[in-house]
């Protein structure tokens, strides 16, 4: 069904990757560029919540009456930048004289990506945990305007505040599942012509198992935590990345599908 796993510069050649999200997007750039051919879907959905909190959050942040601006995902960034667009503002603007901190890279790319530098941004597993050993501790008053899906883990709010930080935790998204399932995934995935699976999310697990049940094809997840909720729902994780990036998803995948002798 497909060729054996090239080991040259396109590790990924004759595999059939499905990808968590609809092209154009830089998760199957990075599958076609890895000589793999993306079969990008929608398995989640973002649903925006009353925005006038949010909204009044960002200008109290141009306003500069607050310090730090937290972003935990790159889905977040693309509610921002929406929120932005509505206020006839770039984002760069709205963040002001603020501090911009990043849970991983990717999410650091995709604010950049917006103009906005980012000052603080963890590595490793990219997770709120890695955020909160960086952390500064906080100047009196100190503030961060935290806004987040309605399904984040409470974990970087509680630790700031933990740490002596106010912190605006504003749910400003819902996640949902995709409302049906897609006719060109359904007939790939019964035809066997789906060969790995990348999951960019916790989300990305559930909706998969809610929309196509457990797929025949070994599973990627992004991070650990992902993983975690991956093998909850009775996936088989066959790797999980080790940059949470579109490349680092990549070379999961690249992993997942090598011969067993091949494998690190």
């Amino acid at each position: 069904r497909r060729e054996e796993v090239d080991v040259g510069p396109s590790p990924l050649r004759g595999v059939r990757v499905l990808v968590p999200r609809p092209e154009p997007d830089p998760v199957a750039d990075a599958v076609r560029a890895a000589g793999g051919t993306p079969l990008g879907t929608e398995l989640v959905r973002t649903t925006a919540t009353d925005p006038a909190e949010l909204d009044a959050g960002l200008r109290d942040l141009a306003a500069g009456e607050l310090d730090w601006l937290a972003v935990t995902s790159a889905r977040t960034v693309a509610v921002l930048a929406a929120r932005a667009h509505h206020l006839d503002a770039p984002l760069t603007r709205l963040t002001g004289p603020a501090y911009v901190a990043a849970v991983g890279p990717a999410t650091a790319r995709a604010m950049e990506e917006e103009g906005v530098a980012v000052d603080l941004c963890a590595t490793g597993t990219s997770s709120a945990t890695d955020l909160l050993t960086l952390w500064p501790d906080p100047p009196p008053g100190g503030s961060v305007l935290l806004p987040r899906s309605a399904i984040a883990a409470p974990t970087l709010a509680h630790g700031l505040q933990d740490r002596g930080w106010r912190v605006r935790d504003i749910v400003a998204y819902r996640t949902e599942t995709a409302p049906v399932p897609d006719p060109a995934v359904v007939d790939a995935l019964a035809d066997g012509a789906v060969d790995v699976v990348l999951l960019t999310s916790g989300s990305t697990a559930v909706a998969l198992v809610e929309l196509y049940g457990h797929p025949g094809a070994p599973v990627c997840a992004i991070g650990a935590s992902t993983a975690r909720t991956a093998t909850r729902l009775g996936l088989t994780v066959a790797a999980v990345a080790r940059e949470q990036s579109p490349a680092g998803l990549v070379a999961a995948a690249v992993t997942a599908v090598a011969p067993p002798s091949a494998r690190p």
